[in-house]
C-alpha cells in the first residue's frame, strides 16, 4: 500500500455550510454510520468505529476549538 502525503489543510466556511456539514456529522454518528466528507479535493471516509474528541487551546487571547475525528 503505497503511503499517503503529509497534509495539513483548514478551510474556512459560511456559518450556514459549516452548520450543514456539522448536521449531516451528528447524523451519521447518532445512526451509527461512516462519514464522507470532500476537503480540499480530497474525499474521506471516516468510519463509524472512528474516535472523537474536543480540543481547546489558548494562546493569549486567542482560542482554538477544534472537533476531531481520528481513525
Amino acid at each position: 500500500m503505497a503511503q499517503k502525503t503529509k497534509r495539513d489543510i483548514e478551510k474556512s466556511y459560511k456559518p450556514i455550510e459549516f452548520a450543514s456539514k456539522l448536521r449531516r456529522l451528528a447524523d451519521s454518528i447518532e445512526s451509527c454510520q461512516a462519514f464522507v466528507i470532500q476537503v480540499a479535493g480530497e474525499r474521506l471516509y471516516i468510519p463509524a468505529n472512528a474516535t472523537f474528541n474536543i480540543e481547546h487551546e489558548r494562546c493569549g487571547k486567542s482560542n482554538e476549538l477544534e472537533f476531531q475525528l481520528r481513525w
